[in-house]
């Protein structure tokens, strides 16, 4: 974890070093009154660097001038307190400060002030993590994408043809785009700033595009591990090589800000661009590239630099950040994941203790927690944990301390729970992992709206949590008494319930809340003819875990590491799809049937199971269960079968209405989306007009009619309980390019469907059932595989019924239309509807109007039905 943690709190450092209007220049007071004296004193302690006591003569100069009704004066004061405050890392009060600031501006009618203002809230609120708070004031282009909103601080400086101001707003607002993960409109407003001829401003500049092209070839990398998992090696490698043109661009940029710094001996910002030099030359993927001597000089500097730069915040973080740096190294092993190499590791005590001593003195909470923490984790690392828990303690009451640092203090709850485990303290283990959980659940959504990347960031930063605490639960339950254990094992199930839960959020992003059902709902969906096999996969095994109606949940492990889990899985996966072998190979789906459903096979039978549903984990979220083997015959010849993200998400209501009513969309043309080519589906148009047949009333929109706003018009005009889209789908490792085919080449996104139904149809009270034939996802994908997991829950419907990936749409109509007249009759559920669909294929030779070749699972198994199954 600490190397993940270092990333994050690095992205606070980085952030913080922004485009300061008035660093070290402070406007002044004119006049020769008795004020003016009060404020060059503070001005002089200031630019001395001592912060702190230059709020007191500013302070009563603001008494005075509030008395003699001074607003300019006023107003000067303020804007040098804000300033102030945001050195020392108390950002409230730097806020509260500049709102002042700004609403005396607008008093005094001073356009040019106020824009500038508006600029350095803006940042305040970038360097709290609220950048679309910050995108509002300086430009909220939300209603014209070229044109910023009137009093935004862009439009103010271009209408008051303020130069300075207009670099200062585009520099922020580049910042701001960054933390988003909006990296094109981050480098093109960084680029605009750097353009307009303000060199004071070019240092910060270059360092902020520096960053972005660093995180824009974080985001190429995530690409290409999403493909090498999939094995598409070309892809993967074609990533890596834009990753690698970003990462050396970013370092060109990094050089020409220390350059510039160096010159007009900026120290700050010589400080950020060394730092971000070191720790992009330490990645993997460009050190080759790099001159270590080069380095170890800018590591030297760094070192320097930290004697004498003044306390401030930014310095605390310097020196963590000096404290946590790593050699350049490819891989972090499993037993390095917790306490990686440090490439200063005879130093780094001490920098913890000098990040400390600046924290304290700076009487800053926040940056005091952090250097807290990671003494905490230091001493973790050396196996002295007495030390370690105490700096841990330590960290949470300096992360609690007025909420000043809620975003960390899961962190130290975290590694206090990891203390408590390594020193035999069950008890208080679980409370500290509880903490943890209980704190990022409330602080999930604030992480999120200040960085997209956290989606990708989640499995290092948020995910380990909640399997740690899962992994500590379960295997304990073998040491302790049977009711104990059960009660041990339920709280698992809600600590899996939560990662489930967390996952599907950070796909979807900030705009996407979930809300659990109730507990009572749960019960009423299961029934007393339904099983709910869950899984969670650990390092070394996997638990899967077996509900019965009435029955305790029961416990076993697949007693294999996690690589061997995914290669089987995956090589499982491939066999399915294979479907050009005339004669298909079991044994993969024996093996899996042997880890996941025989351990159980005695009290499925003796409980009368029908049903089974599946609430996968990571890379079993991939495969049809349906497919399983037994050695005799598929699981799904025995069972109906469905999955679900989670028990908690999935609506249990039961589809009453006889008379239903069928949107069908589809598309019969050749496309291409993307540069990709997407071959013709030509059993579409019968496939539609088979359901048209079966449930009259229904209606069709067909290639050219199959347009969004043709799908919008049609929902807003009637309500449709079944929606069928047959097209090509594609679910990738991210939702923006997670999209359905529509008519005329063009595409329909994850994110589009689901706000087209949300707003034009009540959303969940209204589409029942969401069926997308024609859609795929890679093999090895996991990620991918969340997409369509959670499309039930994103879009609102109570369930899918989905393609795992893409067959002939011959077979596909005839397994559709046969689910389809299955279900229509009473008392069918979803779930049975299509295991008896899926049934007659593998019977296909008892059929003479099915084509026997359909007997190969890769016909009939990619078929999933997500969410309510009755």
């Amino acid at each position: 974890m600490q190397c993940y943690r270092f990333r994050l709190k690095s992205l606070l450092f980085l952030t913080s070093l922004l485009l300061c209007l008035w660093l070290n220049h402070l406007p002044s007071i004119a006049e020769s009154v008795p004020g003016n004296q009060l404020v060059q004193q503070g001005v002089e302690l200031y630019q001395a660097g001592d912060f702190k006591r230059a709020i007191a003569p500013w302070q009563t100069a603001l008494e005075y001038y509030q008395e003699t009704h001074n607003l300019t004066n006023t107003a000067i004061i303020r804007e040098n307190l804000a300033r102030t405050y945001q050195q020392l890392g108390q950002m409230e009060q730097a806020i509260e400060y500049w709102q002042q600031v700004i609403a005396d501006y607008r008093q005094l009618g001073d356009r040019q002030n106020l824009g500038r203002n508006l600029t350095e809230l803006a940042q305040a609120y970038t360097t709290t993590g609220q950048p679309r708070n910050a995108i509002a004031l300086l430009c909220d282009a939300s209603a014209s994408p070229t044109d910023c909103q009137p009093e935004t601080a862009l439009y103010i400086a271009r209408t008051t043809e303020d130069n300075q101001g207009e670099a200062a707003a585009l520099g922020s607002l580049g910042n701001a785009h960054l933390l988003t993960g909006n990296y094109e409109d981050a480098i093109a407003d960084l680029e605009a700033s750097l353009a307009i001829n303000h060199p004071a401003y070019h240092t910060s500049t270059l360092n902020s595009l520096g960053n972005a092209y660093t995180r824009q070839g974080q985001h190429q990398e995530r690409y290409a591990d999403s493909a090498q998992q999939r094995g598409a090696k070309q892809r993967a490698s074609q990533f890596r090589q834009k990753a690698l043109n970003d990462y050396q661009q970013a370092f060109g940029y990094f050089q020409q800000s220390l350059e510039l710094a160096r010159r007009s001996q900026d120290q700050p910002n010589q400080m950020g661009a060394l730092l971000n030099l070191i720790k992009l030359a330490q990645h993997p993927l460009i050190s080759p590239q790099i001159d270590a001597a080069q380095i170890n000089q800018a590591l030297k500097e760094a070192l320097d630099l930290l004697n004498q730069l003044p306390d401030s915040r930014n310095l605390v973080y310097a020196a963590i950040d000096l404290a946590n740096l790593q050699p350049a190294v490819s891989t972090i092993t499993p037993k390095q994941y917790q306490c990686p190499p440090r490439q200063l590791p005879s130093l780094a005590e001490s920098l913890l203790q000098q990040a400390l001593s600046i924290a304290q003195r700076l009487e800053d909470s926040r940056s005091e927690s952090f250097a807290l923490g990671e003494l905490g984790h230091f001493y973790e690392c050396q196996n002295d944990y007495r030390q370690a828990l105490q700096f841990t303690q330590k960290a949470r009451l300096a992360a609690d301390q007025n909420r000043q640092a809620q975003d960390s203090l899961y962190l130290w709850e975290w590694q206090a729970a990891r203390l408590f485990q390594a020193q035999g303290n069950p008890e208080q283990a679980i409370a500290a992992y509880q903490r943890a959980i209980a704190t990022l659940t409330d602080i999930r959504q604030e992480l999120l709206m200040a960085d997209s990347d956290v989606q990708f960031d989640f499995r290092d930063r948020i995910n380990p949590l909640h399997r740690d605490f899962a992994q500590y639960q379960l295997e304990r339950v073998e040491r302790l008494p049977v009711t104990e254990a059960q009660l041990e094992i339920e709280s698992a199930l809600k600590t899996i319930d939560a990662l489930k839960l967390a996952e599907l959020q950070n796909y979807f992003g900030n705009d996407c809340l979930f809300t659990p059902i109730p507990q009572k709902s749960v019960e009423q969906l299961v029934g007393d003819d339904t099983a709910i096999f869950r899984s969670i996969i650990f390092n070394n095994h996997t638990a899967i875990l077996l509900t019965l109606p009435n029955k305790p949940t029961q416990l076993k492990w697949i007693n294999i590491d996690s690589q061997t889990l995914r290669e089987t899985v995956n090589e499982f996966r491939r066999g399915l799809e294979r479907r050009r072998d005339l004669i298909y190979d079991p044994k993969p789906a024996q093996n899996l049937y042997n880890w996941i459903i025989r351990p159980f096979i005695t009290d499925l039978d003796a409980a009368g199971i029908n049903t089974l549903v599946f609430s996968q984990d990571g890379i079993l979220r991939s495969i049809p269960m349906a497919a399983l083997h037994n050695g005799e015959s598929f699981l799904v010849e025995t069972y109906a079968i469905a999955t679900t993200p989670s028990l908690t998400l999935t609506a249990p209501q039961h589809l009453t209405d006889e008379s239903l009513q069928v949107l069908a969309l589809g598309l019969t043309a050749k496309a291409t989306v993307n540069g990709q080519t997407f071959p013709a589906l030509t059993h579409v148009k019968s496939e539609l007009q088979q359901l048209e047949s079966l449930f009259p009333g229904s209606k069709t929109l067909l290639d050219d009619d199959f347009t969004r706003d043709r799908l919008q018009a049609e929902l807003s005009q009637t309500v449709y309980p079944i929606l069928h889209i047959a097209t090509h789908g594609q679910f990738s490792a991210v939702p923006e390019d997670t999209f359905l085919v529509t008519g005329n080449n063009n595409k329909l996104t994850l994110k589009d469907l689901e706000t087209t139904i949300r707003q034009v149809s009540q959303g969940s009270d209204s589409v029942d059932l969401l069926a997308l034939t024609a859609c795929q996802t890679a093999v090895g994908d996991e990620r991918a595989t969340l997409g369509l997991a959670g499309i039930a829950v994103q879009s609102g419907v109570k369930t899918a019924l989905a393609s795992l990936w893409f067959i002939p749409d011959a077979s596909t109509k005839t397994l559709i239309t046969e689910y389809y007249h299955n279900w229509s009759n009473p008392g069918m559920s979803k779930a049975q509807a299509l295991s008896l669909a899926q049934r007659k294929l593998i019977q296909a030779e008892n059929s003479p109007e099915i084509n026997n070749q359909y007997v190969h699972p890769a016909y009939w198994a990619p078929f999933i039905l997500i969410g309510n199954w009755r």
